[in-house]
């Protein structure tokens, strides 16, 4: 049972509403981000699909599940896939005269944000966005030798520093001021542990190959909240 609280507990990410310091209120109540989740003790159907960010309905759909929707500890729930997600509604705009052509990505900073080392000193292999297995990437993917050490991107806290087997492998979340946080995936060896404060450029793991990872090398996420951030405009430039 232990081994399953661990995967659940990996599976979370802060919520928008953290404290101050950048420390979650509470991580029963955080978004769940990867592809499946292990209910526990006083989960619900409702909030279970609130932190996927899904409706109750598209949630029932992907698990077959029909009302009252009652749940069972240890009862693993897939995420909904994307294209089965049902479309916004959104009213008709008003006509214009003049053709819009959309908005191109921000390439500015956001303000608060984390000043970010490189946590690997590998080139990147996958940008953020690029498709993958269907699904946009949430972060960038960095080539690295096994056992090259990785390094904590800024300072903060240990959120979580275990195995996520479903997807990510050996993984290391870690909190920073304002609400970000920072995700490092596909590790061989995690040298630090929750609830550990660590600085920026501190040694927390070894590169390996670990989770869905055909190779050795790093999967880094941001996010602010819940919504995930292009690494690369916070990451310093590269001479």
């Amino acid at each position: 049972m232990r081994k399953r609280w661990l995967a659940a507990a990996a599976l979370l990410l802060l919520r928008g509403s953290l404290a101050a310091q950048g420390q979650p209120e509470n991580l029963l109540d955080a978004p769940i981000v990867a592809w499946s989740y292990t209910v526990r003790a006083g989960d619900s159907f409702s909030v279970i699909a609130r932190r996927m960010g899904v409706s109750v309905e598209a949630l029932a759909a992907a698990n077959r599940m029909q009302p009252p929707y009652i749940l069972r500890q240890g009862q693993v729930l897939k995420r909904p896939d994307r294209a089965a997600l049902p479309r916004r509604t959104l009213p008709a705009p008003a006509p214009v005269p003049v053709r819009r052509e959309p908005s191109p990505p921000s390439t500015k900073r956001e303000a608060g944000a984390p000043r970010l080392v490189w946590p690997t000193s590998g080139a990147v292999t996958v940008k953020f966005g690029v498709p993958v297995k269907g699904l946009p990437n949430n972060g960038i993917d960095l080539a690295a030798f096994a056992g090259m050490t990785v390094h904590a991107a800024a300072a903060g806290k240990v959120l979580f520093a275990g195995t996520e087997p479903e997807r990510f492998g050996q993984l290391i979340l870690i909190a920073h001021e304002g609400g970000w946080v920072t995700a490092y995936a596909y590790l061989g060896q995690v040298t630090v542990k929750e609830g550990q404060t660590v600085k920026a450029r501190q040694i927390i793991a070894r590169i390996g190959k670990s989770g869905e990872a055909k190779r050795p090398g790093l999967h880094f996420e941001l996010r602010k909240g819940t919504a995930p951030r292009n690494p690369a405009l916070y990451l310093p430039i590269r001479l």
